[in-house]
């Protein structure tokens, strides 16, 4: 592989790989690798192992530092707060409840918004820990909400990062 793409977790490259696949590309041909890193804390020892490679990295605005003290600098992509917060404000809050009913979560979702921590709470805000509530929920919608998404919607992080490492 040419090109890397790092990514935190493995939510945020199955979202890449969905946009990858939406636009038309085949990463793997192209030479582009999606890496998840288990974590921001692994970057550096990650980098470290990539020398010689074109490296790109989308990350969530609370771990933006650690990718750039790593030496990630305007190669880098930053969501904020995070990759469910831009795909919620890409959609709309909803048209994410509409993809929560179609796939048979809308009830538990507003089993939580009654929960008295998050009555009050903004809906995004809501969505946003719903959605991250669980390793497999947050995988399943990361794909789910990417397709979802007009193109033209898409959250620039998600769609510059992806950008960055054509294999062209």
């Amino acid at each position: 592989m040419s090109a890397v793409l790092l990514v935190e977790g493995a939510s945020d490259k199955v979202a890449v790989e969905t946009l990858a696949r939406r636009r038309g590309r085949d990463l793997a041909a192209e030479g582009v690798e999606v890496m998840a890193i288990g974590g921001a804390q692994a970057v550096r020892r990650v980098l470290a192992s990539l020398e010689g490679r074109r490296v790109a990295a989308l990350c969530d605005v609370g771990e933006e530092a650690l990718f750039r003290r790593a030496g990630l600098g305007a190669s880098l992509h930053v969501c904020d707060p995070d990759l469910e917060g831009e795909l919620i404000r890409a959609l709309g809050a909803k048209a994410v409840e509409e993809v929560l009913a179609a796939n048979g979560d809308l009830s538990s979702f507003r089993t939580m918004q009654l929960q008295p921590v998050w009555r009050g709470r903004p809906v995004e805000d809501q969505l946003r820990r719903f959605l991250g509530s669980g390793a497999r929920r947050k995988i399943r919608y990361a794909a789910l909400l990417v397709e979802a998404l007009d193109l033209e919607r898409m959250p620039a992080p998600l769609d510059v990062a992806l950008a960055a490492v054509s294999g062209t």
